[in-house]
């Protein structure tokens, strides 16, 4: 009987100790927590040194960091959550711009001393180490986030400086779960993607379902304007939502009935959506997504005088090839920043004007079917993988000819091999597609040829029902997108 009586006592003496224990924590958790609005000012130095408008001569590193920053958006919000409880480990990859030596301002210590890349899991289950977390991971100074939290409550801080730790014995009494072991057993466990696509199909299928009424609007809406203008194409720079895209040709639509003798100056032309208005190095007409009416209008009457600068620009290209041994001098899209016509102008003015200057000499036509493109940044010169050449614009000339001259051979490999690259690709998008029943198969633009035809084939060995009638983009990372797009990083783990 006494033992039994001890039993008992010592059951209630833990748990007891749990309600106290579960109280004091709240309270110390409470006391040393972060609103939203704190957290957001106090990742102020991470989103300045990752911001993507910073990263506009490097569209693969801008596009990365737009994507982890609308998951890592995603995930300060869930936190902000009342009763949010879902534990999903997030990993994020960003390209931080690094710091400058001995520069005082935080503005200026990040002017171009390069990035580099950080990646993280994020696991925590309030803002305060969520904040800390990314900040120590991008080795970003944490000071103003401590003494911002612990100025109102130091005397909590320095009598409840130790977190409470339970004894393993404590949960196998009380069949609570431990919140370590569930941490450990989380960043094991390496996500898959059939797990991935199991957890994720329900909320993908509902965000798709809602979004199908806009995206037959956005198709509808597209080839009227398309057939209205007499336009070549309509694009959009950046990954907008479907209710954006919509929004932004209803725009186009408006101002169409109301000024349609202006927009006769478009026919034949493509338009882009973008940051900013005017004429793209290509040719594209660019309409801002924050411009007025009255900004477009300007643009479609200013296009007449944009064709004279852009036969100009051709001359320049002729020039230049010829200086250079008949290289095709090109503008990539998707690997190049999105410059206006009078931007790459004056670059290859300013390059054309060089060269003149030197003693530079190939021999005629030695260089016929190879190509380059321009860069502002100021490296050394370099032969990408796909074939062409990345000539800085000042970098130096000697080194320049010699550069090309030994790698002319090589680059012209790359070439051969990109165009097989492009048909094997096609090939594997398309039975893809067919396979799984697919309504879109992409992937982003920083996603090479050799990366997507891996994914593609090995997809090809799977069964995968979850896909049907889906929208999939082969990307860097999982995600579900706003309109039920499926993203899933190339390399996925079977």
């Amino acid at each position: 009987m006494h033992r039994l009586w001890q039993a008992y006592a010592k059951n209630f003496y833990y748990l007891v100790r749990l309600c106290l224990e579960k109280i004091l924590l709240q309270w110390v958790l409470q006391a040393r927590t972060l609103s939203g609005a704190e957290a957001v000012n106090a990742l102020r130095p991470f989103y300045f040194a990752v911001h993507p408008d910073f990263f506009g001569q490097h569209p693969r590193e801008r596009e990365i960091n737009e994507n982890s920053l609308k998951r890592l958006n995603g995930y300060l919000e869930n936190l902000q959550k009342p009763g949010f409880k879902s534990f999903k480990p997030t990993q994020l990859t960003f390209y931080v711009r690094e710091r400058e030596q001995n520069s005082s301002d935080v503005q200026e210590s990040f002017s171009a001393a390069g990035f580099r890349a950080v990646s993280f899991t994020l696991h925590t289950r309030d803002l305060l180490s969520t904040v800390l977390d990314i900040l120590n991971s991008c080795s970003l100074s944490t000071e103003h986030v401590q003494s911002v939290n612990s100025q109102p409550h130091k005397e909590v801080k320095g009598t409840f400086y130790r977190p409470i730790k339970w004894d393993k014995t404590y949960y196998s009494f009380t069949g609570f779960k431990d919140p370590e072991e569930e941490l450990e057993q989380a960043q094991r466990v390496e996500i898959t993607l059939i797990s991935w696509l199991d957890n994720s199909e329900k909320s993908a299928v509902k965000k798709l379902r809602k979004s199908l009424p806009l995206r037959e609007e956005l198709n509808r809406l597209k080839d009227e304007l398309t057939h209205q203008l007499q336009l070549s194409d309509i694009r959009w720079q950046r990954s907008w939502g479907i209710a954006h895209r919509c929004s932004q040709l209803h725009s186009l639509s408006r101002l169409a009935q109301q000024s349609p003798e202006v927009l006769r100056n478009v026919k034949g032309h493509t338009v882009v959506f973008t940051d900013c208005s005017g004429m793209s190095a290509t040719g594209h007409v660019m309409l801002g997504t924050m411009d007025v009416h009255h900004h477009w209008i300007k643009i479609f009457e200013r296009l007449p005088s944009y064709y004279k600068l852009q036969k100009k620009m051709l001359l320049l290209e002729d020039r230049i090839s010829h200086l250079l041994g008949g290289i095709q001098i090109t503008y990539i899209e998707e690997l190049q920043p999105l410059l206006t016509l009078e931007e790459y102008y004056t670059t290859l003015d300013a390059f054309c004007n060089r060269l003149l200057n030197s003693k530079l000499s190939f021999h005629p036509r030695s260089l016929r079917g190879l190509q380059m493109i321009l860069e502002s940044d100021r490296y050394a010169p370099n032969l990408h993988e796909l074939g062409h050449f990345n000539i800085p614009t000042m970098c130096d000339l000697a080194t320049l000819q010699w550069f090309i001259i030994t790698k002319a051979q090589q680059a012209r490999e790359n070439l051969k091999r990109k165009e097989e690259l492009t048909v094997v690709e096609k090939e594997l998008i398309s039975a893809s597609t067919e396979k799984f029943s697919l309504k879109q198969l992409y992937k982003e633009p920083s996603i090479s040829h050799a990366q997507m035809i891996d994914c593609c084939k090995r997809l090809l060995e799977e069964s995968l029902p979850y896909l049907q009638g889906m929208h999939l983009c082969i990307s860097h990372f999982y995600s579900v997108l706003q309109d039920g797009d499926l993203c899933i990083p190339w390399n996925w783990k079977n």
